[in-house]
C-alpha cells in the first residue's frame, strides 16, 4: 500500500478547499469538488484498489472509492482498507475478474483477490420501497434481514449509507469527490451524522448504533444531537441484531489500537448493559473491578502501536473478569478451581446469548481465566508442568495487569517472572523453597 501523508501538506489544501466549497456550496445540488481542490492522490491509494476501479471504469461501469477510505483520507488518517462501489451488478464484476468470488446472503458482494489482498467491490444499493417485499424484508421490530436491492446510480445508492462522512465518493473517471449529503462539512467540524430519520435507521440496523460510539469515539467526532440522542431509547434492539454480526463488530472495537478509548464511551452508553449485562452489574456494584479492564485494553493499545500481536481472547478475558469474580461467590463453598470453573462456564453462556463467541475464543479466555488459581496457588511438583503450558504466558501476562490495576498479587507475579528468567538449577532452587514453606504452612495449620 503506498500511503505519503505530509502533514503540512494535508492540512493547507484540506483549509483550501474547505473554504472555496463552503463559499460556493449549492445545497439543491452534489458537490463535486475536482482534483485540484481536494488533498486525496492516487499515491495515498493501494494500488490493488486502483487496478480493480481502473478496470472497471476500462469495461465501462462507474467506479468509485467509498466509505471509510475516503473519510480516513481526510481526517488524516492511514485507511485500514478500500472499499469501492459500481454499478455493475456482482455477476458482471465476476466477468471482468477472474480472481473474484462472490459472498453474502443479505447483500451480495465481490471480492477481488490478490494473495493475501481483498479489495471488496459492492453493487450500488436502492432505496426498498412497499413494492420490494420479494426483495427486502424486516422483522417484526424493523430489522432488515435481507436487503438484495440493487440500484442503478450513485444518487440511489447514497441514500442507503449510514453517516455522512462515509458517504463521499471517490470518482476515479475524474479523480474527483462527490459529496450528496454534507459530508465534507461534518468531517469539517468533526461531526458524525446518521443519513436520513436517525430512529428509522437505527431500527433497519440497530448495529448502527454500536457503528456510531465506535466511529465518534475512535475518530475524535462529536454526535449530532439528533444522532446521539435515539440511542437512548433504541438500545434494547440492539438484542435483535445478529450474535454473530455483534462479534465480528468486538474486533473493530477492541483491536484497531483504540480500544480503552472506546470501552470508556461505551460504558457510558446505554448500549453497554445490553451488551454486556453482567459485566455491567459486577461493574456497578463493585466500580473499582473497572481497572482491570482498562489496564487489559491499553495493554492492547500498546502492544498495537509496538506492531505485536493483539488477540481478542485476552480482550474479553479482561471484559469478562468482573463478571467472573462476582459469579465465583455463587460457588464459594466449592473448590477454588471448580469455584472458578463453574464461574466461566456460567458466565460464557451467558453472554453468548448476545454476542456469539466461537468456541475457540471462549477455549482461550477460560484457559486465561482457570490458570490464574494454578499460578496464585500452584502445586510446587507441577511448576514446570504449568510454565510449559501453551497459554502460560498469556495467564503470565493476564496476573502481571491484575497487579497493575491494584489486586494484592505482586508478591507471586515476582516469584513467577524471577521463575522464568533462572536457569534450570534456579528453578529446581525455587521450586524446593516454595515446597518447604507450603510444608511448613500446612505444619502451622495443624
Amino acid at each position: 500500500m503506498r500511503i505519503a501523508l505530509d502533514k503540512g501538506f494535508v492540512i493547507n489544501m484540506v483549509l483550501k478547499w474547505l473554504k472555496k466549497w463552503f463559499t460556493s456550496r449549492d445545497e439543491s445540488k452534489p458537490q463535486i469538488i475536482a482534483r485540484r481542490d481536494h488533498p486525496i492522490s492516487r499515491e495515498m491509494i493501494c494500488d490493488n484498489a486502483l487496478k480493480v476501479l481502473y478496470r472497471l471504469n476500462k469495461h465501462g461501469y462507474q467506479a468509485y472509492l467509498v466509505g471509510g477510505g475516503v473519510r480516513d483520507l481526510l481526517l488524516q488518517v492511514p485507511p485500514k482498507d478500500f472499499d469501492i462501489v459500481t454499478n455493475a451488478t456482482p455477476d458482471q464484476i465476476r466477468r471482468v475478474f477472474r480472481n473474484c468470488r462472490l459472498i453474502g446472503r443479505r447483500f451480495r458482494l465481490a471480492h477481488i483477490c490478490f494473495g493475501p489482498d481483498i479489495i471488496e467491490v459492492a453493487t450500488f444499493r436502492s432505496p426498498h420501497t412497499e413494492l420490494d417485499t420479494t426483495k427486502a424484508h424486516q422483522s417484526e421490530h424493523g430489522v432488515v434481514l435481507r436487503d438484495n436491492v440493487y440500484g442503478k446510480s450513485i444518487e440511489e445508492d447514497v441514500s442507503r449509507r449510514d453517516f455522512t462522512l462515509n458517504a463521499l465518493y471517490y470518482n476515479i473517471a475524474d479523480y474527483s469527490i462527490v459529496d450528496y449529503v454534507g459530508g465534507l462539512e461534518d468531517i469539517h467540524s468533526k461531526t458524525l451524522r446518521i443519513i436520513g430519520n436517525a430512529e428509522e435507521r437505527y431500527r433497519e440496523d440497530p448495529v448502527r448504533m454500536l457503528r456510531a460510539i465506535r466511529f465518534a469515539s475512535q475518530r475524535g467526532l462529536t454526535m449530532a444531537p439528533d444522532t446521539e440522542a435515539p440511542i437512548a431509547i433504541l438500545a434494547p434492539f440492539i438484542a435483535h441484531a445478529s450474535p454473530a454480526r455483534l462479534f465480528e463488530e468486538l474486533f473493530k472495537l477492541f483491536l484497531t489500537g483504540k480500544a480503552l478509548v472506546t470501552f470508556q464511551a461505551l460504558k457510558k452508553s446505554p448500549l453497554f448493559s445490553y451488551l454486556f449485562k453482567e459485566v455491567a452489574e459486577s461493574l456497578h456494584e463493585s466500580p473499582e473491578s473497572v481497572h482491570l479492564v482498562e489496564a487489559v485494553l491499553k495493554n492492547t493499545d500498546d502492544r498495537f502501536r509496538e506492531d505485536k500481536p493483539v488477540t481478542l481472547a485476552f480482550v474479553l478475558a479482561g471484559i469478562l473478569w468482573p463478571a467472573i469474580v462476582k459469579r465465583q461467590k455463587h460457588y464459594r463453598n466449592e473448590k477454588p478451581l471448580i469455584g472458578l470453573s463453574l464461574a466461566t462456564q456460567d458466565v460464557v453462556r451467558a453472554q453468548n446469548t448476545v454476542i456469539q463467541i466461537p468456541r475457540r475464543i471462549q477455549q482461550l479466555c477460560e484457559d486465561i481465566w482457570l490458570m490464574q488459581q494454578r499460578l496464585i496457588a500452584p502445586h510446587p511438583k507441577k511448576i514446570p508442568q504449568i510454565a510449559n503450558e501453551r497459554r502460560f504466558r498469556a495467564a503470565y501476562d493476564f496476573l502481571v495487569l491484575r497487579a497493575k490495576a491494584g489486586e494484592p498479587l505482586q508478591r507471586i507475579v515476582d516469584w513467577w517472572t524471577q521463575y522464568q528468567e533462572s536457569d534450570e538449577e534456579g528453578q529446581a532452587k525455587m521450586r524446593a523453597k516454595f515446597h518447604s514453606k507450603l510444608a511448613s504452612r500446612k505444619k502451622r495449620k495443624t
